[in-house]
């Protein structure tokens, strides 16, 4: 399985990474099954940005209501490593739902996909990059 994203839209996440040396950068992945067509960055609103990330509630509430208005789904988020290793931390696995979520970690200058496939465990996804 894979996911598809915009070489524009990976480029903009690469570099909100890069832009964040101390702090995990997180946001909201928006579009359908396998597609990325948006992404909106959110508030890291975490106790610890440098370690963590906990996307800000009400940029959820209000994404969600977007949706109910006939917006894009919310398919997933991403976040940052400013370690550099794009891989999920523990951290991660001890969040994962198992709801099919895509997670797009970046770090190191790159991006890798991950799917929540059950609760505490990650499928890496590969991404495709379109034009």
């Amino acid at each position: 399985m894979s996911v598809t994203i915009s070489s524009g839209l990976l480029r903009l996440l690469v570099a909100q990474a890069a832009a964040s040396p101390n702090a995990e950068v997180c946001g909201l992945l928006f579009g359908a099954a396998g597609l990325i067509e948006s992404a909106e960055a959110c508030a890291n609103v975490a106790a610890n940005p440098a370690q963590a990330f906990e996307i800000d509630p009400a940029a959820l509430f209000t994404a969600y209501r977007r949706v109910r208005g006939g917006g894009l789904a919310v398919i997933g988020h991403y976040h940052s490593h400013p370690s550099g290793v794009p891989v999920p931390s523990p951290r991660d696995a001890a969040q994962a739902m198992g709801d099919g979520a895509v997670w797009m970690i970046l770090g190191g200058g790159e991006a890798r996909a991950w799917r929540s496939v059950e609760v505490g465990a990650f499928v890496e996804q590969a991404i495709e990059v379109i034009e």
